[in-house]
């Protein structure tokens, strides 16, 4: 179907606007008569809160129909072609499909009867919130400004730490209804060419109503559906998606949400925090081996406690083992049972917590626990035993730095914990050979989902698989980028000048 033309008559595109916006209250359409005398009919349509005090001397659009005021009407045509592109963030459309596409994103359109052209006027778009700080991924070094809901503000935010023209932002709508702005950004010589077209091309394997949150983006594009573990890592950060895009990684912006997406994904990433870039080594490399150890503790620790006390009990002290059972006593229900309904007991908190507003939830989610674990162990439930475990794995799972990663290995917690309970040992040992094997043949986006473990010289390439090297020593960058860019950082040996510096 052919796309409507701009008329150079404005009555005929003043019939086709209001037939198309028919009962859209809210888009306001505004005839005018410019010039001297009065004599040149036109038309402003645009969205009333998106485009407010349009006739404001200080705003671009009220500067350019306040000038229009001041010119003869033989020649404003003329002026608008030699000169309007000069007046304000001008451009010109053709079809009434672009002046739709205009005016729904939040711009004015202007059309003069007689010119065969309309003018969009870009404004200060729809309403959102403004900068803020991040709340999930909260630190005590380093920037605390975080992406907010305006794709080109957070586009801004990126390139306000990146200066160079070799950062390229790509955009594109998605969505038959929403037309939902969704930009690419990567740095043109670090980025795989094939990654990128890899991107391209997913990203046009589907067609949708619409898209509202990069979280719809994500599940729509990732190739391995199935897996609980995220193939897209996400942040609210402006500086960790600056640092991946230098890693030579891509970066999907969506708008209407202040979460970026990182690509490809890769399981060390997920593992590490923002400041780790910013701390020393020492420290950074000390909390990285507590994160791991609590994503151990997260998974396996009920499986193994389950295993222990119901088919290995030989490998505790007979004290400790006595304990346990001395522990159990009074307690009606089995020991998988138990721990199943503890567990359960805890998420419904957490969930809860999460969805009371304000500091309310962190008070219920901390008192509740209090109280739900003595009443139970008071009361026969549970054993005071079962209650040291669960608060052990909820804190674990709370030590992992990206909560969509962490949530994997909660849901993977009960396959480990029925394994254990019912299988012992071994079944823990199965449940950790197919977790590895999926984790093994895991892609994303051509990048094996274990780098940098299953990398060559990953050490070398990377600066340390978990523990993190020097800054000094960070001299490359990871596989993600070009081979003829693996080089980011050039030290020049200290040199004694005879006096102290």
């Amino acid at each position: 179907m052919e796309e409507q033309k701009v008329s150079a008559l404005l009555r005929e595109n003043e019939a086709c606007i209001r037939k198309r916006c028919e009962n859209c209250d809210d888009i306001l359409i505004r005839p005018m008569r410019l010039g001297e005398g009065h004599k040149v009919n036109c038309l402003m349509v645009y969205i009333e809160v998106a485009v407010s005090n349009m006739m404001l001397d200080d705003s671009a659009i009220g500067k350019m129909v306040n000038h229009f005021w001041e010119i003869p009407a033989e020649k404003i045509q003329e002026f608008i072609k030699r000169n309007s592109l000069g007046i304000a963030d001008v451009e010109e459309l053709t079809t009434m499909e672009e002046v739709f596409s205009a005016v729904l994103a939040g711009n004015a359109v202007f059309f003069m009867d007689g010119y065969d052209r309309a003018m969009k006027i870009s404004s200060k778009g729809y309403p959102g919130l403004d900068v803020s700080q991040t709340e999930t991924e909260k630190v005590l070094r380093g920037s605390k400004e975080g992406f907010c809901d305006s794709v080109k503000t957070n586009a801004a935010l990126v390139r306000k730490r990146l200066r160079d023209t070799r950062l390229k932002v790509e955009q594109q709508n998605i969505g038959v209804r929403s037309h939902t702005v969704v930009q690419l950004l990567y740095v043109e010589d670090l980025v795989h060419e094939e990654l990128l077209e890899s991107i391209k091309e997913r990203l046009e394997t589907f067609t949708v109503d619409g898209i509202l949150d990069s979280g719809m983006l994500e599940q729509l594009t990732e190739e391995a559906w199935y897996s609980p573990f995220p193939q897209f890592q996400t942040t609210e950060r402006p500086d960790r998606a600056t640092q991946e895009l230098l890693n030579g990684k891509a970066v999907l912006l969506c708008d209407n949400s202040p979460v970026a997406l990182i690509l490809p994904g890769a399981f060390n990433s997920f593992m590490e925090s923002s400041e780790d870039w910013y701390n020393r080594f020492e420290m950074v490399s000390f909390l990285r081996v507590l994160r791991y150890l609590a994503l151990a503790v997260a998974t396996l620790l009920p499986g193994l406690y389950l295993a222990v006390i119901r088919f290995h009990t030989q490998v505790l002290p007979a004290n400790l083992i006595l304990s346990f059972a001395q522990a159990r006593e009074g307690v009606p229900f089995s020991s998988v049972v138990e721990l199943v309904f503890l567990e359960l007991s805890f998420e419904l908190i957490r969930e809860a917590g999460v969805r009371i507003p304000g500091a309310l939830g962190n008070a219920i989610g901390i008192v509740g626990g209090l109280i739900i674990g003595q009443a139970a162990v008071e009361a026969n439930l549970v054993s005071p035993v079962v209650v040291i475990i669960v608060a052990l794995t909820a804190l674990g799972s709370l030590a992992i730095p990206n909560e969509e990663f962490a949530s994997a290995f909660r849901m993977l917690k009960y396959v480990f914990l029925f394994l254990g309970g019912y299988l012992g040992i071994f079944g823990i040992v199965l449940g950790l050979y197919l977790t590895v094997a999926h984790l093994a043949g895991l892609l994303s986006f051509g990048v094996p989902y274990l780098v940098p473990f299953v990398e060559k010289n990953g050490e070398a390439e990377t600066g340390g698989r978990i523990i993190r090297f020097p800054f000094r020593k960070r001299k490359f960058r990871p596989l993600y980028a070009c081979s003829d860019q693996k080089r980011r950082l050039r030290t020049k040996p200290w040199e004694q000048k005879g006096k102290d510096l």
